[in-house]
């Protein structure tokens, strides 16, 4: 189920989990702490998901203009790349690259619906198009991204648990609010949101685990790191953060000219 994987771009792309929350140097001097560093990607990644719904785009674009997105930052700072700018040049790569290409007018115009009289938020089609060239060279041009749901659909039909997918896939839509596409195979991150699910709704997996062979140490880390993510993070579906909590950060990046 993994050797296409291990024999993409994507897998020569994985980080220790400790390179991607470090902040750039740029974004340092601007006051932005590591805690602030990663609201922002929350935050963002929730922007994505909202904006992907108005253009309506398949799951696999959000999952793919998000991976993008968190990617570009361990290579370069929002100082220099306004997240706020990225986001929406990441959907729209994202779109061509997935084969299901969102025109980038279409996102001026649901942006400025959605952030309403926010000028920070305001760009022209031009300003897409141009982040778009600056994106593939941060991405050094390595554009193909393997998600967790092909391998959730198989791993669950493979348990005899498929009366769980509706609850996995919401966890593995989740995973997306954090780092571990750019640090976990997508497998792994599948068998986590599984383990999850049977936990909580109280199947009994524990032998099909056994009969899998893999690290379920691996499996429990992420799985903890999950359920942590949301002790930690209220995030509303609709929103992201709320105002008060991510007003402050973003008023510290620079607006556009």
């Amino acid at each position: 189920m993994a050797a296409n994987f291990w024999a993409s771009s994507h897998s020569k792309q994985l980080l220790d989990p400790e390179d991607v929350d470090v902040v750039p140097a740029a974004d340092r001097e601007r006051g932005i702490t590591t805690e602030e560093f990663r609201l922002v990607k929350i935050h963002m990644s929730s922007h994505i998901w909202r904006l992907a719904q108005q253009v309506k785009v398949r799951q696999r674009v959000i999952a793919t203009a998000i991976t993008y997105f968190r990617r570009v930052y361990t290579r370069k700072s929002m100082t220099e790349y306004d997240p706020r700018l990225v986001a929406p040049a990441c959907l729209y790569l994202a779109s061509k690259v997935e084969e299901s290409t969102v025109q980038a007018r279409l996102l001026v115009f649901y942006i400025k619906k959605m952030c309403g009289s926010d000028d920070k938020y305001r760009f022209e089609i031009k300003d897409i198009l141009e982040m778009e060239m600056k994106l593939l060279e941060a991405l050094d041009y390595y554009l193909v991204v393997y998600h967790p749901y092909r391998p959730l659909l198989h791993l669950l039909q493979d348990a005899g648990v498929t009366d769980l997918t509706q609850f996995a896939w919401g966890l593995v839509n989740d995973t997306y609010k954090m780092d571990l596409i750019l640090v976990q195979p997508p497998y792994m991150i599948a068998l986590a949101c599984i383990y999850i699910a049977s936990v909580l709704k109280d199947k009994d997996t524990t032998s099909w685990f056994e009969e899998l062979h893999v690290d379920m140490n691996t499996v429990k880390n992420i799985s903890m790191e999950i359920l942590d993510f949301y002790e930690t993070y209220k995030v509303d579906p609709q929103r992201g953060l709320s105002d008060e909590k991510i007003s402050p950060v973003m008023n510290k990046l620079p607006a556009k000219a």
